[in-house]
């Protein structure tokens, strides 16, 4: 559910939760954006993953924290696909499989983000996951803007 198909009470119920996220008061966040996380809306997907990975307002899940996280990557939300490369970068909520997180670090350094361009350079820088290439990691410094 995108903004747009937002009805007003709708749109009143998303940014409650939004802003009990970043209230940090995730029990009340949960509650308002678990609903349009199961109606598809990508932004509450990713912040219900959030919660889940690292037990915000209720125990940690990591098996929902990844499918969360998934949906809301495979819909395009960059910062899900950030989230997802970590995952697997670090062994957190899934096996841990470096092709898989700079797949993830990829898409979403494709959509601008300079976290993920990063990530993908020292992962080249010091041949974490990947074959050292430093010729590689220096392109991802500088597309980062280093």
């Amino acid at each position: 559910m995108s903004d747009t198909e937002m009805t007003d009470d709708q749109m009143m119920g998303f940014n409650s939760g939004m802003a009990a996220f970043e209230a940090k008061h995730f029990s009340t966040a949960i509650q308002h954006l678990h609903p349009f996380a199961d109606e598809g809306n990508a932004e509450a997907q990713y912040r219900v993953a959030i919660m889940l990975q690292n037990g915000l307002g209720m125990a940690p899940n990591e098996a929902d924290a990844y499918k969360w996280m998934l949906a809301a990557a495979e819909q395009g939300h960059a910062m899900a696909q950030h989230g997802l490369g970590f995952m697997y970068y670090q062994g957190e909520c899934v096996d841990k499989d470096p092709i898989k997180a700079i797949e993830w670090f990829k898409k979403a350094a494709d959509q601008g983000l300079q976290g993920s361009m990063t990530t993908i350079a020292m992962m080249y820088d010091e041949g974490n996951g990947v074959e050292q290439d430093a010729e590689e990691a220096q392109k991802w410094y500088k597309k980062a803007g280093f």
